[in-house]
């Protein structure tokens, strides 16, 4: 690129999604503004805009590779920071009550808290050249030509309680971040085109989170996981986020969902397949109450169904798809949705809008297609896709079974699971031969690990 692709972006939502797009976009646009009801610059913990951002969060292997190329060297200064981190196949997967045999897959994990990793990566956004953060702000409206073809800027308003005058700002090109919460559908509706078609699967899932201080390690791993299955619904995710510092989230579909009194909790823990999850913290110190969070839906809008999309609108992240969150799967997501804007930024020209949620959309296909087919062997829906998704359930349930046992099973799903690999992958003749020398499964229905 021989220069600038113009002078103004403006990025909608400051989270992990609206501080990798502003990277990109820095290194495309004069000046980068990052638009943000909250106050994120600086804060480490969970925000009113983000109230998922304190229960178990996983950053994929593919995710922590574009991290490495947007900042090259941070996973080596996350290390030296000392930041949780290992290799994927080495954690402590357990399904149905066995744990999964380790394999070195060579695949990097963080397991930090959310707002602390966001953090880490922000302040390295903040440091650039043209870049700003326009925090306690929220956007109220865009901006189009008289024709309505294109945007051209954002109508914003101070987030203070007696605000009420609007100001407006002109871009050049403007990303939504904001998440589930994104009303970009709403806006384009104001500016005539029509909402997109969305896709929901029903989970009706809830999280439920307590920190504790417990002088025990994992062995070297970083976390441990209890995999759902449709025998064992309920989950777990027990991780490091400090030297000494775990957080446990249990979570429960279909309104089997966690109590939220330490008792219950405990309870709930200990009714879980695997007993190291309840040994570990029944004699750890509980730092905080457990705090729960609710997510009755995946929703995915399908701009790319659009047939028309204003010029110079882009949106990205949870605000295209918000998935299933117990598969970790959303900030890898965005990461590489960010990735697909630095292709069509390195073109030279303000990337085409179609073209780009065309692009997302192709993104999002399998992430959204392995979600939800987990999702469906536990709400038994009925046809011809799940009677596919049954199908394939089955096979990698018979991998599941493998994995205690044969460390290629272990690693096959890894991969595909952290989002690296293809899910063809799953069906190598070395694969399925661990797969088919297992029989003796505990039940049918199973969860990719997450």
């Amino acid at each position: 690129m021989n220069g600038p692709v113009g002078d103004r972006a403006v990025v909608v939502g400051g989270s992990i999604s609206g501080t990798l797009a502003a990277r990109v976009l820095s290194d495309f646009y004069r000046e980068v503004i990052v638009v943000e009801r909250d106050k994120v610059v600086g804060v480490r913990d969970p925000r009113r805009g983000t109230p998922h951002a304190g229960h178990a969060h996983g950053l994929h292997a593919r995710g922590c590779m574009i991290l490495e190329e947007l900042f090259p060297g941070i996973l080596d200064e996350m290390r030296r920071a000392r930041f949780p981190m290992g290799d994927l196949g080495e954690q402590h997967w357990y399904f149905n009550g066995e744990r999964f045999r380790a394999a070195r897959t060579g695949l990097p994990t963080v397991t930090t808290q959310r707002p602390v990793l966001e953090d880490y990566i922000r302040g390295k956004v903040v440091a650039l050249p043209g870049v700003t953060f326009l925090e306690r702000t929220e956007l109220t409206g865009l901006e189009a030509t008289p024709c309505r073809g294109r945007v051209t800027g954002v109508r914003l308003r101070s987030a203070a309680a007696e605000a009420v005058d609007e100001f407006s700002l002109g871009a050049d090109l403007v990303v939504d971040t904001c998440g589930r919460g994104s009303r970009t559908p709403v806006w384009l509706e104001q500016l005539g085109y029509e909402r997109p078609p969305e896709d929901r699967m029903a989970i009706g899932l809830a999280y439920v989170t307590r920190l504790y201080r417990s002088p025990k390690s994992l062995n070297g791993a970083q976390f441990l996981t209890c995999l759902a299955s449709r025998t064992n619904p309920r989950g777990a995710v027990f991780g490091r986020a400090g030297d000494d510092t775990y957080y446990l989230s249990l979570t429960g579909i279909l309104g089997d969902h966690p109590p939220v009194d330490p008792d219950g909790y405990l309870e709930f823990c200990r009714s879980l397949p695997t007993a190291e999850v309840y040994e570990r913290v029944r004699g750890a110190t509980p730092l905080t109450d457990p705090i729960a969070f609710h997510v009755p839906a995946s929703v995915r809008r399908r701009y790319e169904r659009l047939s028309r999309f204003p010029e110079r609108l882009l949106v990205l992240g949870d605000a295209v798809c918000s998935l299933n969150p117990s598969y970790s799967q959303g900030m890898t997501v965005a990461a590489m949705e960010v990735m697909a804007l630095r292709a069509h930024l390195g073109r030279g020209t303000d990337p085409s809008s179609q073209a780009f949620v065309r692009d997302v959309g192709r993104i999002i296909n399998r992430p959204w297609f392995l979600s939800t087919t987990r999702d469906l062997q536990h709400t038994r829906g009925k046809g011809v896709r799940a009677l596919a998704a049954r199908l394939g359930n089955a096979y990698v349930t018979r991998l599941h079974g493998a994995a205690p046992h044969d460390s290629a099973a272990t690693d096959a799903l890894i991969r595909v699971a952290g989002l690296s690999d293809p899910p063809t992958t799953l069906i190598r003749p070395r694969v399925v031969l661990a797969a088919l020398k297992r029989q003796g499964l505990r039940g049918p229905g199973c969860q990719a690990p997450q």
